[in-house]
């Protein structure tokens, strides 16, 4: 099957979970054999490597978000200078505010598509794909790029299928009218898409109370190349110290600081022989202020403590290897967290906070607590690493669910399945 995966990027330099699942989904159905095109926008997609290596950068930051406050037409020398590789790498290293302040033109133009930038920036992209073979169905990774679903649709005569999944985490931070007609805009456009799908029950629940007007989404659940995260060597497969893993982009949000007092009041109780605590995930240089008082917490238990600064997406796999249990103690309900999956591929259990979707896709696989303090936390990693008994359950655990669940093949399986059906209800309806 030709499948056309429209994906926006956010530059490279920390762990962004909606742009790694939407790595993970082009990487599972290329995996199975299908032919996978990935359109990048706004910033380029460098981890995605060959799927997006002949495809140009569409909507790009730069121009587009000049010309959405300028409200003109930039001169095609000046286009030229804002849409080159080096002006992209700046836009890149810039990228990664957790808000839509400041981006509220560009937000609403892609949902609604009703000015002239937009609708210049679209028809480029459909001259580009009209130069391409004709795809089988348009999987869109967000329906934040609303207002493309109905010119491509009508384009190229074409299913399309929508991703879904937190959302609300950015439309929430607009100004209240902005979010209303946001949100309004995907239930208008909801009608050019064939299928929803969304990675969990839980966010298929935020679905419907969010967008009751849209039909429900599918739940498929990501999946890992389980492969990949199994050491190479059996000897090798566990750290020598129990060892607490942080793996995502480290700011306040995700609940770095909760993670590093609860660190410390281990620390400080002595239970837990040669504890440690490993960090990952890459950060941007807005929040290099949270980390330096992150780091003035840990500075009395410093050699306990690794901080991997440098993120590049591969090493996801090492770092798992080398922790104990993951936890990753977010301060808002997501969808799912590609980490969980990550560490039950590893054979690692997980300490969430009893919110969100962590219930539903940790399973057994792993402690939940009642989020507020990061005393409850400390219990709660206590308990699971004070028991080699429950240990081992919930490490068994973690390896089913991966198998079982989280399972790639299992993932393109279950895409290729709903593209099939949104291709046989289209030619119904032909």
């Amino acid at each position: 099957m030709k499948i056309l995966f429209v994906s926006p990027g956010s530059g490279d330099g920390y762990f962004c979970g909606n742009c790694y699942r939407d790595n993970l989904l082009v990487q599972a159905l290329h995996r199975a054999g299908h032919d996978v095109t990935v359109i990048p926008l706004y910033l380029p997609l460098r981890f995605m490597g060959q799927h997006a290596g002949d495809a140009p950068v569409f909507f790009p930051a730069t121009t587009f978000y000049v010309e959405q406050k300028s409200h003109r037409r930039m001169p095609r020398w000046v286009r030229r200078m804002l849409d080159s590789a080096p002006a992209l790498r700046i836009a890149a290293a810039r990228s990664g505010t957790t808000s839509a302040a400041g981006m509220e033109e560009m937000t609403l133009s892609m949902i609604e598509g009703n000015d002239t930038a937009f609708r210049r920036h679209v028809d480029e992209l459909i001259q580009w794909l009209h130069t391409m073979p004709r795809p089988d169905i348009i999987h869109l990774s967000s329906s934040l790029l609303m207002a493309v679903a109905q010119p491509l649709k009508e384009a190229l005569g074409i299913p399309v299928v929508c991703s879904l999944q937190d959302e609300e985490v950015w439309i929430d931070t607009l100004e209240p009218d902005c979010a209303r007609r946001a949100w309004q805009a995907i239930a208008d456009g909801a009608r050019h898409v064939d299928h929803f799908v969304t990675s969990s029950h839980y966010y298929a629940d935020i679905v419907r109370r969010r967008l009751p007007s849209l039909p429900p989404p599918t739940v498929i659940y990501p999946g890992v190349d389980i492969s990949r995260y199994q050491p190479a060597d059996s000897k090798t497969g566990s750290p020598d110290f129990p060892t607490i893993g942080f793996f995502y982009r480290m700011n306040e949000l995700d609940g770095l600081d909760i993670l590093a007092d609860a660190f410390v009041i281990l620390k400080k109780r002595n239970t837990i022989p040669g504890l440690q605590l490993r960090v990952g995930g890459g950060y941007m240089p807005t929040e290099r202020k949270f980390l330096a008082g992150i780091r003035k917490t840990l500075r009395p238990y410093a050699d306990d403590v690794i901080f991997d600064d440098s993120y590049t997406w591969n090493r996801h796999f090492e770092f798992y290897r080398q922790i104990s249990v993951l936890s990753v103690p977010l301060r808002f309900g997501e969808g799912i967290g590609l980490y969980l999956c990550e560490a039950f591929a590893a054979g690692r259990p997980a300490v969430e906070p009893e919110s969100g979707s962590f219930p539903e896709i940790m399973g057994d696989a792993g402690v939940t607590y009642r989020p507020g303090t990061p005393d409850a936390l400390a219990d709660a990693l206590e308990h699971l690493l004070s028991s080699d008994e429950l240990m081992s359950r919930c490490s068994a655990a973690a390896r089913r669910l991966s198998h079982e669940r989280y399972n790639d093949t299992l993932t393109a399986e279950q895409l290729i399945q709903l593209y099939e059906s949104s291709l046989q209800s289209d030619l119904l309806t032909c």
